[in-house]
């Protein structure tokens, strides 16, 4: 995830100091202020406190680095630069804060690596400039697998019964369902009106095509865009509302195991307080005094083996941001047609079409983390290829 930020010029170099030395350093101070701000902001975000706990640390532990660089610059005698001068964007912030979880934390996760392997993996020529890095590395290493924790992609044991516990517990782990906790009604209407705009365009574009922009072109448009928005309402409704039947039949399930083998599944908490780094004795105690509340029990299982009982956002909101969404986007090839007809409108109707297909798609970068230029552009040229296709289709079939 490209950060934006202001330009910082280049660092003055003390005499007698290698020029990349004094670069690499302030490189280092610009990544730790960047990283530390995704992470409070994601932190801010985060709805579950263990969970934002785990990002407040890594964000701290970002300062901590921060910190550290700078005493290293001036050991050296190297300027600190404003840290003002070093900031996400506005639309950098809007992303961090609408896109979904996972594809947030896994760019910082590939921003980590690459610190790993360029930034800090590299020798400068100072010994003491590369005993901090290699230093500060494993703390970026420990950050790398602790993002790969929240994302879910901890690498599965190869066999349950012959693991070492670490992997185990890793297996375990892996279950949690962070990359299930996306961005809500927000990345759902963007799609929407992606959706709308594309499928009414070429309905638009074609029946244009092949009537030269007759009063048919406003019939079908309006029925286009009617139909896409009662399709795209209620498949997001069935579709959120399968997802909560689904968590529902999981925890009864769950429940009852617990009233059929309540032994067992004692001794199967106590194995998951085992991993997680408790004793025996301990993990046993626990488990005994769960157990004498089912509920309190279910609710450990729950969040052990299925990462929690959430699941399906509200539906009714669902169906709302996607069909009006899809509504609006799918009136935009069509306004134009209220008012002009024949080949007049069938220009403002590709001007006005294509203006939204570059917004919309500037749009989708909020969730996809792209540049929005690039995703404004790519869908722009989507927009011209299905409504330069469906044009010449219709001419094919000229009414």
């Amino acid at each position: 995830m490209a950060m934006g930020t202001s330009e910082t010029p280049p660092p003055q170099v003390p005499p007698g100091l290698p020029q990349d030395v004094a670069k690499r350093l302030l490189d280092a101070w610009r990544g730790e202020i960047e990283a530390r701000a995704v992470y409070e902001a994601l932190a801010a975000r985060e709805k579950d406190e263990r969970r934002a706990a785990v990002l407040r640390k890594m964000a701290t532990g970002e300062k901590a680095h921060l910190e550290r660089v700078e005493s290293r610059m001036r050991e050296l005698g190297i300027p600190i630069p404003d840290p003002a001068t070093v900031r996400l964007s506005p639309w950098q912030k809007l992303q961090v804060r609408v896109a979904p979880m996972e594809r947030v934390l896994a760019s910082r996760e590939a921003a980590e690596k690459d610190e790993i392997a360029t930034g800090y993996g590299m020798p400068t020529g100072d010994v003491d400039t590369d005993s901090l890095f290699s230093s500060i590395r494993e703390d970026e290493r420990s950050h790398t697998r602790s993002i790969s924790a929240l994302t879910g992609q901890v690498p599965l044991a190869s066999g349950y019964g012959s693991s070492t516990p670490k992997k185990r517990l890793d297996q375990i782990l892996s279950k949690e369902s962070w990359h299930q906790r996306g961005s809500g009604w927000i990345s759902g209407a963007i799609y929407g009106a992606n959706d709308g705009l594309a499928a009414v365009f070429g309905i638009v574009s074609g029946v244009s095509g092949a009537t030269g922009g007759s009063g048919f072109v406003l019939t079908a448009g309006l029925a286009g865009a009617i139909a896409s928005a009662l399709s795209m309402a209620t498949g997001a409704f069935l579709a959120e509302r399968s997802i909560a039947e689904v968590s529902h039949a999981n925890v009864e399930q769950e429940r009852r195991e617990i009233e059929e083998n309540p032994d067992e599944e004692r001794e199967e908490v106590a194995l998951y307080y085992q991993l997680k780094g408790l004793s025996e004795e301990e993990a046993n105690e626990i488990a005994e005094k769960l157990s004498r509340s089912r509920e309190g029990l279910l609710q450990v299982l729950v969040a052990e083996e299925l990462g929690g009982a959430a699941g399906g956002e509200n539906p009714l909101e669902a169906a709302l941001a996607a069909g009006l969404s899809t509504g609006l986007g799918a009136m935009v090839p069509v306004l134009p047609f209220f008012w002009l007809h024949g080949t007049t409108a069938v220009i403002w109707a590709a001007i006005v079409s294509l203006v939204a297909h570059f917004l919309v798609g500037a749009a989708k970068s909020l969730v996809t983390l792209r540049k929005w230029w690039s995703a404004g552009l790519e869908m722009t040229l989507a927009g011209v290829i299905v409504g330069g296709a469906t044009f010449l289709a219709g001419l094919l079939f000229h009414a």
